[in-house]
């Protein structure tokens, strides 16, 4: 036992020291200078949110949400599902603000959180990534496909046949030799690649600004407000909401995975030229342009044709079709691949970075991390990361894994507000120990003995954070996102069955509430750290709070099945990280530097100190002698 303890860099087996390995920190400010070019501008990673968001969502979800889900009030569901993703990004901008270094959710984790945890998210946003990155250019290939009329799925699927269930129907050689292609891109550069990436956002952009400018002049506000007489069967009662609130609320559901995608903004951070001031400002950019996209286009849509009749797959080609525009339809159509590109271009650039971040902390392989001498980019991770993009593009039925990248992203989410709740409340070395005019420190800045609920509710007003009440808000953090699941399966019941919710149900949303505001008032009891940022999220912690709620509602409504799936590559990632990441890691060598240095410092000092015993004992004798003698 003694030696796997050494082996995990433990004196020995307990808790304590189980519980120090998994949650070592990175420190905050990393003097350590960035091998990566800050090339990227405030409006590139603005092109790069954009891009990597206002993908084929556009194209698709205004009108699958408004036929099956909310109908006109599609418009509300994408308001709610933006006000939901504004949350998450003012997190994201504040982190930017804090930690301008590659690696996203995963750096700010192992800033606040730990080792082992941060790894966990790390490891997740990978997932994330590789499968959002194979399904858009699965998507792009198909898309291209049925352009043409299928030739491509017709000669691959007769020739060239994959008879094993889960997978595809055929390899998609396509999608591969495109993956490749785009890896390359971003490996020579990223100054390069994000040039590329805003010319394919600016038509992006063009063609959603089309779309509502030539739908404009063939909208009908009677489409808002079809009778119920009107409606076929299975369609609801017509008007505005034809499916009432909780369809909304559904419909919301699946609009807030249109937005993401955002947070490939803070990937970037390290190329950034000025990232504590360019991240906050894309983040909320970004995501106000992204809205304003989506409601115009499902305005326009639903204006143009009663929701029911409605393309689930292609709705904007579909209502251009319909009403007799073919020059339109094919605009859009052109703007689709477009829209594509501009997505998947931002699905990888975040992949290499999250891996190299990972590697540069030796909690994965190496060589992974190592920096191109001419190209200044993790070159060997961008293109390995893109064979694995590749390789899932092309021999998987990615349809299974989409939910996947859902869980990756709602955690990550969630993780991020948390650490802004953390951060925020963290102790402040600075101030902690500063001193007072008449030269004694100041008693605020010490825990003072007192009853626990004083404490928690910080009675005594103490406005300096101690590791008292850090420890404080890191519990009642936890103990939030805890019942945030429980309260979750109490929402449930009003989202799918509104008109047969009970008084008893009305009583237990009520009483599942008090905890979440309760906990959430002792956070805002305690004082806040006092580090200046150039940006900092408003209404701590009420808003980070609503962030973990909407998270976890949308991460409980996800299936078994993904849950599965998602547990296995847990366990990939487990196993690396006990077989290599908790022996290689960066911290762990940093401390046992620090542990030689000390025991050589000791060794020298009790060294220095026997010489001088010596020495005081040899300069005695002869005086003794001496005085025997006279």
């Amino acid at each position: 036992m003694e030696e796997f303890a050494e082996y995990y860099g433990m004196p020995n087996w307990s808790v304590t020291n189980v519980f120090r390995v998994l949650t070592r920190k990175k420190p905050l400010e990393d003097s350590n200078e960035s091998k990566l070019a800050k090339v990227l501008s405030a409006f590139d990673l603005t092109a790069l949110g954009i891009g990597s968001t206002l993908g084929v969502g556009v194209y698709v979800l205004a009108g699958e949400v408004s036929k099956q889900y909310a109908g006109p009030a599609v418009v509300i569901s994408f308001l709610i599902a933006a006000i939901a993703s504004i949350f998450a990004g003012l997190c994201y901008a504040e982190f930017g603000a804090r930690v301008p270094k590659a690696g996203s959710a995963y750096i700010y984790s192992y800033v606040t959180i730990g080792e082992f945890i941060a790894f966990l998210i790390g490891w997740n946003l990978i997932l994330e990534y590789a499968i959002g990155s194979a399904s858009v250019v699965k998507g792009l290939s198909t898309y291209l496909d049925q352009l043409c009329g299928n030739p491509m799925s017709t000669f691959l699927g007769t020739h060239l046949p994959i008879n094993i269930e889960g997978m595809g129907a055929y390899p998609d050689l396509f999608a591969f030799v495109v993956t490749i292609l785009f890896s390359l891109a971003i490996a020579v550069g990223a100054k390069e690649s994000t040039r590329v990436n805003n010319v394919f956002t600016m038509l992006n952009l063009g063609v959603v600004l089309f779309v509502i400018i030539a739908g404009l002049f063939k909208v009908s506000s009677s489409n808002w407000s079809i009778p119920k007489s009107e409606v076929p069967e299975g369609y609801g009662d017509g008007g505005f909401m034809p499916y009432g609130v909780s369809g909304i609320i559904k419909g919301a559901a699946v609009c807030f995975y249109g937005f993401i995608g955002f947070d490939c903004i803070a990937t970037a951070g390290e190329e950034a030229k000025n990232p504590k001031k360019s991240i906050p400002f894309a983040v909320i950019v970004s995501l106000a342009m992204i809205f304003l996209a989506y409601f115009g286009v499902s305005s326009v849509l639903t204006m143009m044709l009663p929701y029911f009749e409605q393309d689930e797959k292609a709705p904007l080609p579909h209502v251009f079709r319909i009403n007799g525009w073919h020059v339109a339809e094919y605009v859009v159509s052109i703007g689709a691949m477009f829209g594509l590109c501009s997505s998947m271009m931002g699905a990888m650039f975040p992949l290499p970075r999250i891996v190299f971040a990972m590697s540069n902390d030796g909690l994965l392989f190496r060589f992974l991390g190592d920096i191109s001498e001419k190209y200044k980019t993790p070159f060997k991770g961008t293109m390995l990361t893109g064979l694995l993009t590749g390789i899932l593009a092309a021999i998987f039925n990615l349809s299974q894994l989409v939910n996947m990248m859902s869980i990756g992203t709602l955690l990550a989410y969630s993780m991020v507000a948390s650490c802004v709740l953390m951060l925020r409340y963290e102790v402040d070395d600075r101030r902690e120990s500063r001193i007072v005019s008449n030269g004694r420190v100041s008693n605020l800045d010490q825990d003072q003995p007192c009853a626990l609920w004083r404490r928690v509710f910080n009675l005594n007003g103490q406005t300096v954070p101690t590791k008292q009440t850090s420890r404080i808000v890191t519990v009642s953090v936890t103990l939030f996102s805890l019942w945030c699941m429980v309260f979750s399966q109490i929402l449930t019941k009003f989202e799918e069955d509104l008109a047969g919710v009970t008084s008893f149900d009305v009583l237990k949303l009520g009483l599942g509430t008090i905890p979440l505001v309760l906990l959430l008032l002792i956070i805002s009891r305690q004082p806040t750290s006092g580090v200046k940022l150039s940006f900092k999220v408003p209404l701590v912690p009420w808003l980070p709070g609503i962030s973990i709620l909407i998270n976890i509602y949308l991460m409980i409504k996800l299936d078994i099945l993904t849950w599965v799936r998602f547990s296995i590559w847990l366990a990939i990632g487990l196993s690396i990280f006990l077989s290599y990441g908790i022996r290689h890691s960066r911290l762990r060598q940093r401390e046992q530097r620090n542990n030689s240095i000390a025991m050589m410092r000791d060794c020298s000092n009790t060294a220095l100190l026997s010489g001088q015993d010596s020495s005081k004992y040899g300069n005695e004798v002869p005086l003794i002698l001496m005085h025997s003698s006279s």
